[in-house]
């Protein structure tokens, strides 16, 4: 092959190679998963005995989990990790439900089951749900705390979870209770029994760079070369706070419901938790573990049936280990300045690292807080837990709220009758604008052979199409 023609190869392949080798290597990279949810009824069927007539049970969420629909508990802030090379992806949601139910006459609850912090787990063509489980044997009463069970067989029915894109979807992964989940469930159903089918839906970040230095070496903060301490002296005085509470489940649920066919609306700063509302901007004073403060924001719920009733102007108070909290309620009939709606403990009320904290402290109804309410529910109602955050240095961080991630694209569904080797369903990974498809290797070498045959061919009719007695070039051998 003449000298000019192979040079020309070799830049060819080189442009390609160097073209391909980024956007492999950018398909290949680990990333994190950052925020999302996951939804799953666990089985309707199990719901509808607990709360039925036989159990005469209930069920409570703990840890930011929330109600979507009529029977499904959305778990949130997906953190893990996903691999766009291989497909493999593991990522962890928080939150919880808790189940009780068959009270005795002694008060206790024969059945007692908590099911949370679900992780999903994927690997090739198949995937597991994990669960922290804590049950109450029915025959025995034995309690059983159980971390992350291998709870849950998933089908994927397909799909293909290679990708490289922002986020991971999957909706209605078909699920088995497997050995290990039917003993922690504490022997109400036989391994294989369905479950409720599982969808997610995850945000996916570009793994962070690794700093540079000796590995496992700590950092400081810059300016004076120490990491700042929490929880200096603080004089008592509230830098920044906010106050999370969700009113009551079954309230948000008969306000979006088929009766009220109504909504909710936040403003003044109030924030969506997804199972509660945050209230900000905390103001106030905090002293041998007594406390008051005040909050931003508002929320307003309305629908049929006269449903309008608006919560502003909160205000919590903790004295000797009791807390209460206030808001101003408006209706259409009337509208009241800072009325005790429900009251909650908060005993040992003392400061750690600069933040003062009550988390999910269970609260009932006032007398006045039932009038509030139009007489839906009576005074001493179980409402939603308060959780309240305050932080009396200015580096104290308050809790995050849960994490729901964006809002989910259309997802990858098992297709029915596929098998786990079958590729034909829609890819998991939504694309993101700077990803580009990866060619396999074989394809790529491929498509190098034969971008160098067609030079080669060129060459060679150029070379049958020279006029005799023509020179060939100077720097050809």
């Amino acid at each position: 092959m003449p000298a000019r023609l192979r040079t020309l190869v070799a830049v060819v392949c080189a442009a390609v190679l160097g073209a391909l080798l980024p956007a492999t290597a950018a398909h290949a990279e680990s990333r994190t998963v950052q925020g999302g949810r996951l939804d799953w009824g666990i089985k309707s069927s199990f719901q509808s005995y607990v709360t039925g007539p036989i159990a005469k049970g209930s069920y409570s969420l703990t840890g930011g989990a929330a109600t979507v629909g009529g029977s499904t508990f959305r778990f949130h802030s997906a953190a893990g990790t996903y691999d766009a090379g291989t497909g493999a992806f593991r990522a962890a949601f928080s939150g919880g439900v808790h189940f009780t139910g068959h009270r005795t006459d002694s008060g206790t609850d024969q059945l007692d089951l908590t099911l949370s912090r679900p992780t999903v787990s994927v690997s090739g063509s198949t995937g597991t749900l994990y669960l922290d489980v804590v049950s109450k044997a029915k025959d025995t009463g034995a309690v059983t705390t159980s971390r992350q069970v291998p709870f849950a067989a998933l089908s994927l029915g397909g799909i293909d979870m290679k990708g490289g894109g922002d986020t991971v979807a999957l909706n209605n992964l078909p699920a088995t209770l497997t050995a290990e989940g039917a003993r922690s469930f504490a022997g109400y159903y036989t391994a294989g029994t369905a479950l409720d089918p599982v969808s997610l839906s995850a945000d996916v970040q570009r793994a962070a760079p690794q700093p540079s230095g000796t590995p496992g070496a700590s950092t400081t903060a810059p300016g004076d070369g120490k990491s700042p301490k929490a929880g200096a002296a603080s004089d008592g005085a509230i830098k920044k706070g906010a106050v999370d509470w969700g009113v009551r489940r079954t309230f948000r649920e008969y306000v979006t419901g088929d009766i009220a066919d109504g909504k909710w609306d936040l403003s003044d700063g109030a924030q969506d938790g997804g199972a509660l509302f945050r209230f900000p901007g905390g103001e106030g004073t905090y002293a041998d573990g007594g406390l008051t403060a005040s909050f931003d924001g508002a929320v307003r719920f309305t629908g049929a049936h006269g449903l309008d009733l608006g919560l502003s102007g909160v205000r919590a108070a903790v004295e000797d280990g009791r807390g209460t909290l206030y808001a101003d309620v408006r209706s259409p009939d009337a509208e009241e300045k800072k009325v005790p709606l429900v009251t909650f403990a908060a005993e040992d009320l003392k400061p750690a690292d600069g933040l003062v904290k009550v988390t999910e402290a269970p609260a009932k109804l006032t007398e006045r807080g039932a009038k509030a309410f139009g007489g839906m529910y009576p005074a001493g109602t179980e409402m939603d837990p308060v959780s309240l955050a305050v932080a009396l240095t200015a580096d104290a961080e308050l809790p995050a709220l849960p994490d729901l991630g964006s809002t989910p694209a259309p997802s990858a569904s098992p297709q029915p009758g596929e098998s786990a080797s079958d590729t034909s369903a829609a890819p998991v990974a939504s694309a993101a604008d700077d990803d580009f498809p990866a060619l396999p290797v074989s394809l790529a070498a491929g498509a190098l052979l034969l971008a160098a045959a067609a030079l080669v061919a060129v060459a060679l009719r150029r070379r049958r199409a020279r006029p005799a007695g023509t020179a060939p070039d100077a720097d050809q051998g």
